[in-house]
């Protein structure tokens, strides 16, 4: 006579709640992990720090400072470019510690959707 196993085909069964305990543990986590990320302040340069940007890990921008020196009434175009850098670079390294964090709870593994 065929061993019937209780739950899931192939008797899985036990392993399931094992997983949908590692998920809400992953869920738990990663919402911890995004409200440390928010309060998280990133700061980035440019132009060797004429342009400081700082960012948090929302991405909105708290604060930017630029040294006096970067402002020239003939080259607007400059400063802007280098509020931009500094803009982008910012917002880049939120991104890499994001992905960074997500990979702590996820074990490098690739989830559609996460961030």
């Amino acid at each position: 006579m065929a061993k019937k196993f209780g739950g899931f085909p192939g008797g899985a069964g036990g392993n399931m709640n094992n997983m949908i305990k590692q998920a809400q543990k992953m869920q738990q986590d990663m919402l911890k992990m995004q409200q440390e990320l928010e309060e998280q302040e990133i700061e980035a340069t440019a132009g060797g720090g004429m342009v400081t940007v700082k960012v948090t890990g929302k991405k909105v921008i708290t604060s930017i400072s630029i040294k006096p020196e970067a402002v020239d009434p003939d080259d607007v175009e400059m400063l802007e470019d280098l509020i931009m850098v500094a803009v982008n670079d910012a917002l880049s390294k939120v991104d890499s510690e994001t992905q960074s964090q997500m990979s702590k709870i996820t074990g490098g593994m690739s989830i559609p959707g996460l961030f």
